[in-house]
């Protein structure tokens, strides 16, 4: 079943966490030591720069009552913009589904305060696989009866995960930023934007990989995740080139912006030039569930009709998927 896309948007707050700034809070980190390892100068953040300087964020609960923005925040600015980009009006979305990797409340469905923020009265749930969020949403639509469902769906995954960050811990200060990524999607009214090939798949021995529990301090293991996603978005890349690369056609990735040097290491082996990678984790950090589909809504006019781009994301669970977005139908 063919899956259109509408419209992508994104947003990121505007406190930016700097290498400078990092450096200030004398954990142990200087510019050259993040370059050379993750590749990353800045982050956005939700959280005010004077309580990260002052708390280190010691105590995630606390993140939660100063932030500037909510998830729900997050993703009405990128839903809005969506909306707008898909040209029709946002009462005639009949559908939210959203995700993250750090929810802003279990009960309600994040997402319910999401529709609430849109003020949208319609079915609203959370459909969550941390930073491979957005991918599963994807998949999910795809394996439904499109009779079922309504013309025009929202999906919107935002990220605030420098709430879960401890800012006396460098490996995890250096990686994350805030932001969201939101889709107009419809598996019944045609766009010149198509969905191809979703794929999914899990690895649930590796769980305790990654973590972020609740209202506690995220956590990995650093080299295995690493590996791990290195691997899995190399031989994803692979697949899709072998399936969908066409002479005729540019032939893109964009990858889970984790870190600069393991998207540059993916495309070493892969053989994508620089021209055909397109990335956005050097000024934003690592997004989570927003990553990937943020780097493609802030191309968005850039996107012509020979154009393929491959996504690729791996994320906790462990789970990695893919899908290719074909721009065939465009002007």
């Amino acid at each position: 079943m063919t899956l259109y896309l509408h419209g992508l948007g994104h947003f990121h707050p505007e406190n930016e966490i700097s290498n400078a700034f990092l450096e200030e809070l004398d954990i142990g980190t200087t510019d050259q030591w993040i370059m050379e390892r993750v590749g990353i100068r800045s982050r956005r953040t939700v959280m005010p720069l004077d309580y990260l300087r002052e708390t280190r964020n010691a105590e995630p609960r606390a993140a939660l009552e100063v932030q500037l923005y909510s998830n729900a925040d997050l993703a009405k600015h990128a839903a809005l913009m969506a909306i707008e980009r898909a040209g029709i009006e946002k009462s005639q979305i009949g559908m939210v589904i959203g995700g993250s990797s750090a929810i802003d409340t279990a009960s309600p469905a994040d997402t319910c305060n999401i529709a609430c923020a849109l003020e949208l009265e319609v079915p609203a749930f959370d459909m969550l696989s941390a930073c491979t969020s957005f991918y599963v949403q994807l998949y999910m639509l795809q394996q439904m009866d499109p009779q079922r469902l309504p013309d025009y769906i929202l999906l919107a995954v935002p990220d605030a995960l420098t709430r879960t960050v401890d800012y006396r811990d460098r490996a995890a200060a250096v990686i994350w930023g805030d932001g969201a990524a939101a889709a107009v999607v419809s598996t019944r009214v045609p766009a010149p934007v198509e969905i191809l090939g979703n794929t999914l798949a899990s690895s649930p021995a590796g769980a305790d990989k990654v973590v972020v529990p609740r209202l506690g301090h995220f956590a990995q293991e650093g080299r295995v995740v690493q590996t791990f996603g290195i691997k899995r978005m190399t031989r994803l890349v692979r697949d899709m080139r072998n399936e969908f690369e066409d002479e005729t056609r540019r032939f893109h990735f964009v990858g889970h912006q984790a870190n600069l040097r393991m998207l540059q290491n993916v495309c070493k082996q892969c053989s994508i030039p620089a021209d055909r990678h397109h990335s956005n984790v050097e000024w934003f950090g690592n997004t989570g569930a927003a990553s990937s589909a943020s780097v493609i809504s802030m191309h968005w006019e850039k996107w012509e009709a020979v154009d393929d781009v491959a996504v690729a994301g791996v994320g906790a669970g462990l789970t990695w998927s893919s899908y290719l977005m074909r721009f065939e139908g465009r002007a």
